[in-house]
């Protein structure tokens, strides 16, 4: 299972590339160059062992296997060609997002801080 995961890991670069800037896109005469931010996530486990025979439970012989992966993609913007060069376009709902993310995490933050000193 090990080198199944290092293959995989040792891949993530060229596929990290590859999302995160799409393919270049022309809309109303104007190329766009697509952004995403892109993050993976690996693991894996094993286990064996004996259990000794106690009060509780009876002798046993463990075993386990285990491993997974995942990620995700989130569309930021894109880059157009203007006439000062290139320039980024922000996508206004991932904006959005991250902003009342931020916004609540703040808040929370501001209110622990509160209740803490008073």
């Amino acid at each position: 299972m090990a080198n199944v995961l290092e293959i995989m890991a040792a891949s993530v670069p060229s596929w990290g590339a590859r999302l995160a800037y799409g393919d270049t896109e022309t809309v109303d005469g104007r190329q766009l160059l697509p952004v995403a931010v892109v993050a993976f996530g690996f693991g894996a486990g094993e286990g064996s062992g004996d259990i000794p025979d106690t009060d509780f439970s009876p002798a046993r012989t463990g075993e386990g296997s285990g491993g997974g992966g995942g990620g995700y993609s989130l569309p930021i913007g894109a880059y157009t060609a203007g006439p000062d060069g290139l320039v980024f376009r922000p996508n206004p709902i991932a904006l959005l997002a991250v902003t009342v993310l931020l916004v609540s995490t703040v808040g929370t933050a501001v209110v622990r801080i509160v209740r803490a000193a008073g």
